[in-house]
């Protein structure tokens, strides 16, 4: 298995504002750690940019609209409490996109591949016509429908481990019963206060894993090997994606669950071996949320490594 790296300078320049925790160091720390001698392996990439009808599979087109008008000259811009966008937002933000685009391409055309897009702003906040929680566009769900409409496959995975429920992946997958979407998350009232257990989708096509405050290595386990992973299993995707969020980790103040690499690296490699069995390895994995360097550094790490010695 061939592992590849996507991403771009370009991702650098979204400027958040002095302070905010979605800062450019998060990816500074990720690529220097996967540039490292161990990482040789690692085929890398520029991510391309996105064009308005591949956003579009996924958002509104007056959302699109609103978006590249709210980009400054100069300057922060504030779109919601904590959702901020400058003038290096927008290539930042089609850079993203474009990096699950081309990761779709990759994986699908090439032969025991998968891939990991390091790539910021996150995305699985955004509702089709709503920024919210620190994202803009949201990238992989993006990436699903691309999948579906150039390749023409129907069933589609994305499991999704960060500390937040993502509300946008949710609703853009709820009426599309050819789309599974899993996340494992601090339950409600937590940020941004969806994700029970009840909300299942139209067809049943949503599992919501949310787990207490102060849950740790255990309780994550658990609600993987006992619901996660059978219903992947079960639902045999022909392509998975990863919403690869490192803020569960112990380390990370934003939120209260203990989570650590060990945990991080067992879930890569379970999710790798699905991905084996049900699509020919065909994993995309993408960064969402984490927002402790060490952390997010040293668990993004582990799981590059986990796609690795697939």
């Amino acid at each position: 298995m061939v592992t590849h790296l996507f991403t771009h300078r370009d991702c650098l320049f979204h400027d958040t504002g002095t302070g905010h925790p979605e800062r450019a160091d998060r990816l500074r720390m990720v690529l220097h750690k996967l540039d490292g001698e161990e990482f040789a392996d690692l085929v890398w990439h520029e991510a391309t940019l996105a064009e308005r009808s591949l956003i579009e599979l996924a958002h509104e087109k007056n959302y699109v609209d609103k978006i590249e008008e709210s980009y400054p000259d100069k300057g922060v811009v504030q779109l919601d409490p904590d959702t901020f966008v400058s003038p290096g937002s927008r290539n930042a933000a089609l850079r993203s996109v474009g990096a699950v685009r081309d990761a779709v391409d990759l994986v699908m055309t090439t032969e025991d591949t998968n891939a990991f897009c390091a790539i910021r702003p996150p995305g699985h906040h955004a509702e089709p016509d709503i920024a919210m929680g620190f994202c803009l566009f949201n990238n992989i769900a993006i990436g699903a429908f691309y999948a579906r409409q150039k390749y023409n496959i129907q069933r589609i995975a994305v499991i999704d481990f960060d500390v937040h429920h993502g509300n946008g992946t949710q609703v853009m997958f709820e009426n599309e019963p050819d789309f599974l979407y899993i996340s494992s998350h601090q339950e409600a009232p937590f940020y941004p206060g969806t994700g029970f257990s009840s909300e299942t989708g139209a067809q049943g096509n949503i599992l919501n894993l949310p787990l207490p405050s102060g849950a740790g290595s255990h309780e994550f386990r658990v609600a993987m090997e006992d619901h996660a992973l059978p219903t992947l299993e079960n639902f045999n995707p022909e392509i998975l994606f990863i919403s690869a969020g490192f803020d569960a980790h112990a380390r990370d103040d934003r939120a209260n669950m203990f989570l650590t690499e060990d945990d991080y690296q067992w879930i890569s490699r379970k999710l790798v071996d699905i991905a084996r069995k049900s699509s020919n390895g065909r994993l995309i994995s993408v960064l969402e949320g984490g927002y402790d360097l060490i952390g997010l550094a040293n668990s993004a790490e582990i799981h590059v490594k986990a796609l690795l010695e697939a």
